[in-house]
């Protein structure tokens, strides 16, 4: 596949993501908040549907999160923007060489990433951030198609447990051998997998983790250090095959 069809076909998916209606209760939560809104954010036109995938389509690197933050992506129309959460991620991965800018406020923000595509379990902001396990499951399937569009990425790094289940079981309905035991979830977990792949855990960046110290910038600027030793140790080794 070249660049451009990988792109084209990836722009097609995310068109096919943001007309989803699969999840009543996510629909009815992410329109409503949408609808009512929150103070600080009253001149705002929310999006208030599903938030695609964001970044390169040549990516060696994905990030998988949670879901979108109900006054976060579901306000913006982009994973990880306009929230504490992306404050956090941006930079880490601004300071690791994959995007061109720390922050992330709105979708013409001028933001880019390079070699790396963020995407998430599930596209519509959930009520009490707690997506259902039929909400998981309705939701796979796109998660799956990203890792059959996104050819070239061998690192992968999700961002709290719920996310580490989904990348795992997306993997695994994909035709990845899982090792056993399973990989089980702690931050700062690397899993050797079939395929070349190599999953990462991490904390999520959530405001609750970084507040109160559970993450902490040096804690989570590490996991990308460790993502970047990964892909650069695959390029020497493809240079020399």
């Amino acid at each position: 596949m070249n660049p451009t069809s990988a792109a084209r076909q990836v722009a097609t998916l995310c068109r096919r993501i943001i007309t989803c209606r699969r999840c009543p209760r996510l629909v009815r939560h992410r329109e409503r908040t949408a609808r009512e809104k929150v103070r600080r954010y009253r001149d705002w036109d929310y999006w208030g549907r599903p938030v695609p995938g964001f970044g390169d389509p040549a990516a060696r690197l994905l990030v998988v999160g949670l879901a979108p933050a109900a006054h976060g992506g579901n306000r913006t129309g982009r994973i990880f923007t306009g929230d504490r959460s992306g404050e956090f991620l941006y930079r880490a991965l601004y300071r690791a060489g994959f995007a061109n800018q720390p922050t992330s406020t709105n979708r013409d923000d001028g933001l880019r990433l390079t070699d790396c595509y963020i995407t998430a379990a599930v596209r519509c902001a959930p009520p009490d951030n707690k997506p259902s396990p039929i909400e998981l499951s309705r939701c796979r399937p796109f998660l799956m198609e990203e890792l059959a569009l996104l050819r070239h990425v061998r690192v992968i790094v999700a961002l709290g447990q719920i996310a580490f289940r989904a990348c795992l079981q997306a993997l695994e309905k994909r035709g990845v051998q899982l090792p056993i035991p399973r990989p089980r979830f702690q931050h700062g977990q690397v899993a050797s997998l079939q395929s070349g792949f190599v999953l990462i855990g991490s904390y999520h960046p959530s405001q609750q983790n970084t507040q109160t110290g559970r993450l902490t910038d040096m804690m989570f600027q590490q996991i990308f250090t460790i993502a970047r030793r990964h892909l650069d140790a695959q390029s020497r080794r493809a240079a020399t095959d």
